[in-house]
C-alpha cells in the first residue's frame, strides 16, 4: 500500500502537466541551440512529474506535447516562447508578431557567421565612421526593406539547415532577398569599434544580416558581438521569461497563456524562422 501512495501525486503531477495548453517564455541562454534549450525543458518538468529517464528527442513515445516559435542563434540569449500541448498551433502567431533585440555590434571585421562565432573573412578601417554616420545609415534600414538571410542559417535547403549543411563542408547557395519589416532602429551606444542598437522588427528578419548591410554601407564591415532578444509578441524579457531555476509545474502554471482547446497539432513542433 505504501508503493500507491507516493504513486498518486505523481501520477496526477504527470497528469496536470499533461493538461496543459497554451504558451509562455523562457529564458535562453548563450550556448546551446534553441532546440537543446527546449528539450531540456522537457526533461525537466517530465522529470519533476515523476518521469524517469526522460528522453524527448523521441517524439513518437513523448508524454508531453511541446514546440517553441522562432529559433534564436546558439549564441543569442533571451525570450523563447514555447508553446505546451494545443498551444503548439499559436506558435505560428509568435513568427508574425513583433521582435525586439539589443545588438552589440563590431565594426572593422566581417565573419563568414556575421557574428562571433565565426572566422574573419575581411578587415577594413573604420577610424572614419562616426555616430552621425551610422545614425545616418540606419534610416535606410526603417520599414519594408529587402535582406538575404545569412549562410549560417536556421533556413532549410533539401531538408536540412544551412548551417548544418556548411559545417560538413558543403556549398551552399545564398538565399534570394525577402522582404522584411523594421518598425523601429535606434543607436544607443557607439564607443567604436562596437555600437549598439535597440530593433524592434518582423518575422524573418535577421540582425546578423542587418549589421553586415549596415558595415558595407558604412565603407567598412561590421558583425554581431553580442545578441539578446528581449521581447517577442507579448512576452518580454525581464517580466515573463522563466530561467532555469524557474522551469518547474508551479512556475509554468503561473505563467502559461491559455488558449481553447481544440484540434491537436504534430508533437514537439517548433516554428524556426530564424530571425536572429
Amino acid at each position: 500500500m505504501a508503493g500507491s501512495n507516493t504513486a498518486a501525486p505523481i501520477t496526477s503531477s504527470l497528469s496536470k502537466l499533461q493538461s496543459l495548453n497554451g504558451l509562455f517564455a523562457i529564458y535562453k541562454k548563450q550556448g546551446p541551440t534553441s532546440a537543446d534549450v527546449l528539450n531540456k525543458l522537457k526533461e525537466t518538468l517530465l522529470k519533476e512529474a515523476g518521469v524517469q529517464n526522460p528522453n524527448p528527442r523521441k517524439r513518437k513515445k513523448q508524454s508531453l506535447k511541446m514546440g517553441h516559435g522562432g529559433t534564436l542563434d546558439s549564441a543569442a540569449s533571451g525570450v523563447l516562447v514555447v508553446g505546451v500541448g494545443n498551444g503548439t498551433k499559436m506558435l505560428s502567431t509568435m513568427l508574425a508578431g513583433s521582435k525586439k533585440y539589443t545588438a552589440v555590434a563590431e565594426l572593422g571585421q566581417a565573419t563568414d557567421t556575421l557574428d562571433a562565432t565565426g572566422s574573419v573573412t575581411d578587415e577594413k578601417d573604420f577610424q572614419h565612421i562616426t555616430k552621425f554616420d551610422v545614425e545616418e545609415k540606419l534610416n535606410n534600414f526603417v520599414g519594408n526593406i529587402m535582406q538575404v538571410p545569412p549562410l549560417y542559417s536556421a533556413l532549410k535547403k533539401d531538408g536540412q539547415r544551412m548551417s548544418v549543411l556548411l559545417k560538413k563542408g558543403e556549398k551552399v547557395e545564398a538565399k534570394p532577398a525577402r522582404s522584411v519589416t523594421v518598425y523601429n532602429l535606434t543607436l544607443q551606444e557607439f564607443k567604436p569599434p562596437f555600437f549598439t542598437l535597440d530593433i524592434e522588427c518582423g518575422g524573418g528578419f535577421y540582425v546578423r544580416s542587418l549589421v553586415d548591410d549596415l558595415g558595407k554601407a558604412l565603407s567598412s564591415c561590421a558583425h554581431v558581438k553580442e545578441l539578446v532578444r528581449t521581447k517577442q509578441g507579448q512576452f518580454t524579457l525581464e517580466e515573463h521569461a522563466l530561467h532555469e531555476e524557474q522551469w518547474t509545474l508551479e512556475h509554468v502554471l503561473k505563467s502559461l497563456q491559455p488558449c481553447p482547446d481544440s484540434e491537436k497539432t504534430p508533437d514537439g513542433m517548433a516554428a524556426p524562422d530564424g530571425g536572429t
